[in-house]
């Protein structure tokens, strides 16, 4: 499935010049997930890595624990969008089953009960720790971020997620529409073939929320770089995990917290 589709449009220009141009365009459809035959969420997502987003996402909600908790996945494209079926071992779908009815208990204003604040900021396990990250490693990722983001550099409409090594080599890029997606993706795919982080980091176009943080310790991340600014949350989750969070990383400088 394809991530861009072109479309015709009128450029007007700042002297009156106008001309027509075809553009690429990032995809944006609705991808129902349905797990053990209960539906389970809709997300809207660029339709392309879709096996890998089923993995991360699965690990992201932690309806598993490793790749080979994955049973399945069937996508089928419909006249409304995708739908993606993930089967789970059966020794798991419990956790299913009540991620579910959490879901359902949501209102349409958010998490509402004590129950269900609970739920969202759930314990995270703790991130083992590994040798500090030379800074250099992050500069020299940052000036490969261009080139591992085709999509991007065609539509200037996605997010990246990478996998970096402790050189700062870029070993795994993921691209979607949502930041969330293109980090599941990305975790979905270093599960599928078994790729460690040794050392290494993840490093993210967009700014760091606490599902992020997240999805980082859930992935056994030790360190989450983003190019731009960190919540007041997500520097609290991160805290907790023992994951090292570097934000704002430019060309030129990043911030960490202190110690």
């Amino acid at each position: 499935m394809s991530g861009s589709a072109t479309e015709r449009f009128r450029e007007q220009s700042a002297t009156g010049v106008t001309r027509v141009v075809d553009r690429p365009l990032a995809v944006e459809t609705p991808c129902a997930v349905e797990v053990n035959g209960l539906g389970y969420a809709v997300m809207m997502l660029t339709p392309a890595d879709l096996i890998d987003f089923a993995y991360g996402f699965c690990l992201s909600e932690r309806l598993v624990d490793a790749a080979k908790d994955i049973a399945g996945v069937e996508q089928h494209r419909t006249e409304k969008g995708i739908l993606l079926r993930i089967n789970t071992a059966p020794r798991l779908r419990s956790r299913v089953a009540d991620r579910v009815r959490h879901r359902i208990a949501d209102s349409s204003c958010g998490l509402c009960g004590i129950e269900n604040l609970e739920q969202a900021l759930r314990p995270l396990p703790s991130v083992s720790r590994q040798a500090a990250l030379n800074p250099a490693a992050i500069f020299v990722a940052l000036g490969g971020m261009r080139a591992a983001q085709p999509l991007n550099g065609m539509t200037g409409a996605v997010h990246a997620a990478m996998a970096c090594n402790a050189d700062g080599r870029i070993l795994i890029a993921r691209e979607d529409v949502g930041r969330h997606n293109a980090f599941d993706k990305l975790i979905g795919a270093m599960l599928r073939s078994a790729t460690a982080w040794d050392g290494g980091f993840a490093l993210l176009s967009s700014r760091c929320s606490y599902e992020l943080v997240e999805k980082a310790a859930l992935a056994g991340c030790p360190t989450l770089v983003t190019v731009s600014a960190a919540t007041t949350l997500a520097m609290q989750r991160a805290a907790e995990a023992g994951l090292e969070l570097i934000s704002l990383a430019r060309p030129d400088s990043f911030l960490s917290p202190m110690d």
